[in-house]
């Protein structure tokens, strides 16, 4: 007599293949859905991910639930086995995984083939040989799930220590059977579907309107100068022979960079033809002021003060930068020259309040 009740299957079933098109979504949608919560900022899609995976969870142990009892109220048998052989299938831990080919002779039923997978630790590795006999505990109803006894009864200790096995014809029952290509492939499309579940809703708020914003917006090219306007910075540079000194254009350009909106600025950066406005970030609340209210009519007067009464020889270059990261603007021209840098520090309103040198 063979055992053929309760032998592994050995093809996906359809509670198998359904099994595995929803796992395949629930993973898709949930890690779709932490992930893109966390690119838009949107706490509600970070909750949905979690709860997803979570609720999966908790339905699947409740499923399972009556299964695992009744399989754990089964008391299992004991019998003894003898090794065709084993391998080591990797592992660089204290336990290594080996694959066992056994034959178990219980004592109420013919022999069987079986192959299982179990870690042994690397000091009790030498105790098992091939031919060697061992003993095995299996579930009645599941002959293929055997596992061998570490630390087996005196009794059966005895036994093994005194037993002489022949070895079992195939064909061979394997604990964890080789899932189809089915399967595969309906986790795949679970996985695919469930992603897709999330991205079409939110896809005008991952790749639409904050694609837009951060996108740097093609750049504006003339004869005169160009302009590049991004959602963090705007940037000015003027063509040859002009120069942020000349008359309005500063003024025009910060009014250039800003027409549309009345966005606040951390800071406005001037050099002698480029012009550069930093902006503070949409939606959030932060120190800043308006760009247009610096008083242009003073940069001038002021460059050419601290390029000529600093002490730095022939000046190579000079910068502006105003900010209002403390409260109330502050404008700093450094210029730097043949004898070193002067920095001159000026008010809001380009009244002059400290000189340096170095």
């Amino acid at each position: 007599m063979t055992i053929t009740t309760g032998s592994p299957p050995t093809h996906d079933t359809p509670a198998d293949l359904a099994r595995g098109l929803v796992t395949g979504g629930v993973i898709g949608a949930s890690v779709t859905a932490f992930v893109s919560g966390c690119v838009i900022e949107k706490t509600s899609l970070i909750v949905m991910g979690l709860l997803i995976a979570a609720v999966y969870a908790l339905a699947f142990f409740l499923a399972t639930l009556p299964r695992r009892a009744r399989e754990a109220a089964v008391a299992p048998r004991t019998a003894l086995a003898m090794i065709e052989s084993l391998e080591a299938v990797g592992g660089e831990s204290s336990d290594v995984p080996v694959q066992f080919d056994l034959t178990v002779a219980p004592d109420d039923s013919p022999a069987y083939r079986v192959e299982v997978r179990q870690d042994v630790n690397l000091v009790e590795l030498a105790d098992y040989r091939p031919r060697g006999i061992v003993v095995v505990e299996y579930p009645p109803d599941r002959p293929w799930k055997a596992r061998i006894v570490r630390r087996p009864t005196p009794e059966w200790e005895q036994r093994a220590a005194g037993a002489r096995l022949d070895s079992a014809p195939g064909p061979v029952m394997r604990s964890d059977p080789v899932q189809g290509w089915a399967g595969g492939l309906l986790t795949l499309l679970g996985l695919l579907l469930g992603t897709a579940a999330v991205l079409v809703p939110y896809r005008a708020d991952l790749f639409g309107a904050d694609a837009s914003r951060a996108a740097p917006r093609p750049s504006v090219s003339s004869s005169s100068s160009t302009t590049t306007v991004t959602s963090a910075t705007g940037t000015i540079t003027l063509g040859p022979g002009r120069s942020m000194l000349g008359q309005n254009e500063l003024r025009s350009s910060v009014e250039s960079l800003t027409r549309g909106h009345r966005r606040q600025a951390l800071s406005v950066v001037v050099q002698d033809r480029m012009l550069t406005v930093v902006f503070s970030p949409t939606g959030v609340r932060s120190t800043g002021f308006d760009p247009r209210s610096l008083p242009f009519d003073r940069v001038q007067p002021l460059v050419e003060e601290a390029t000529t009464t600093l002490g730095v020889g022939s000046p190579h270059s000079w910068q502006l930068t105003a900010d209002g990261l403390t409260g109330s603007v502050t404008l700093r021209i450094v210029v730097t020259g043949a004898a070193g840098t002067g920095t001159l520090e000026a008010d809001g309103q380009g009244k002059v309040t400290r000189r340096s040198s170095s």
